[in-house]
């Protein structure tokens, strides 16, 4: 019999396959980043080096494929394809929230198959915040153990806990846990936003917890509000469903998000990313790599080479973003000068960031 949590997952995968589950008045604020144009690139466009070095392990490219699912049998060949294209093209790849396995261990098959399929491949692991009160430390290793995990990824949805009937809404005592389990794992602790942003208050706290890296989730890409929007009406939960039409594009935009979450850690964009551009733009503006789910949901249902080909496709477009602005390498991209208008703009002033510092090449700042 399948338990609730794993019943929950197979509901989301298909919601986000099936559905407009993303944002719908407020956009991830890439289209406010223009990226300083060379026409003299001086470069062979073939030759640039997209690899970098992120907690630990070379990936071939700054990207990695966002936690998407696992914790049902019908999740098995779609985290394999989702594995296969992440070990073939050498990106990383985070694995759904693994509370599925912890309640039901036959579904560990389902997660399991990523570490099978990507032997080689940077992969984290996935626990929500509310569960490391309920699994403490052991529980917690044996969730990267079930996938010889790189890292573990401890996932802030509250958000999605109070729309949902049976979310978990006591946060209290989070930011002690983390500190606390941060020193005792073997492995880095990412801690992930799903949807809704990291402010710098809270960016500044969690530097200050122990964690390895922000992984910022930000507004503009995925909203798990709008997908609970769905899951309440199917079952006539009208208060479910009005607060997730309320707070579907609640959040602080991924742009704006990773400029609050610059402080002394490495940052993962995530929220809105769709193209190569948008990696690039990340990049830029000081992150450490770009991570995307829903792009990869249909492809994944399809089978690997789906992946591949979409994940390939953003891999030229990244590519050819960089040849554009003059950049060999990751670390010329992160110098890079960009320019920030529009809302983002405004947004960041009023938050009193100066974002002038961006559009001059930060090695003569």
């Amino acid at each position: 019999m399948i338990n609730t949590t794993s019943k929950r997952k197979i509901e989301h995968l298909k919601l986000c396959a099936e559905s407009h589950v993303e944002a719908r008045n407020v956009s991830a604020g890439f289209e406010d980043v223009t990226l300083i144009h060379r026409a003299l690139p001086e470069l062979n466009m073939d030759e640039l080096d997209l690899s970098v070095e992120f907690l630990g392990k070379r990936l071939q490219a700054p990207f990695l494929i966002a936690s998407i699912t696992g914790g049902h049998p019908d999740t098995v060949p779609v985290n394999a394809a989702l594995a296969a294209a992440a070990e073939e093209l050498g990106v990383g790849i985070g694995v759904g929230s693994q509370r599925a396995a912890i309640d039901d261990p036959v579904q560990e098959a389902s997660f399991r198959v990523v570490r099978d399929e990507a032997p080689h491949a940077f992969v984290y692991g996935n626990v929500g915040a509310a569960q490391i009160r309920e699994y403490g430390v052991e529980g917690v290793e044996k969730l990267i153990e079930m996938i010889d995990a790189d890292a573990i990824a401890i996932h802030l949805n509250f958000l999605q806990e109070a729309i949902q009937p049976e979310g978990d809404r006591d946060a209290s005592g989070c930011l002690d846990m983390i500190a606390e389990i941060c020193p005792l794992l073997d492995v880095p602790v990412i801690v992930k936003e799903t949807g809704a942003g990291i402010s710098r208050e809270d960016a500044l706290l969690l530097q200050k917890a122990g964690v390895s890296a922000i992984d910022v989730g930000g507004a503009g890409g995925t909203s798990w509000a709008g997908v609970e929007v769905y899951r309440a009406r199917e079952r006539e939960d009208s208060l479910s469903e009005h607060l997730g039409e309320l707070f579907w594009d609640f959040g602080i935009p991924t742009v704006a998000s990773i400029i609050e979450s610059r402080v002394s850690l490495p940052t993962i964009a995530t929220g809105g990313v769709r193209t190569g551009l948008d990696i690039a733009k990340s990049i830029a503006l000081g992150a450490s790599a770009a991570s995307s789910a829903l792009p990869f949901v249909g492809p994944a249902l399809e089978g690997k080479t789906a992946v591949a080909g979409v994940l390939s496709r953003m891999l030229a477009e990244f590519r050819a973003a960089m040849f554009l602005c003059g950049c060999g390498s990751i670390r010329d991209l992160h110098n890079a000068p960009v320019v920030i208008t529009g809302w983002t703009l405004e947004y960041l002033t009023q938050r009193g960031f100066n974002v002038k510092d961006y559009a001059v090449p930060q090695d003569i700042v």
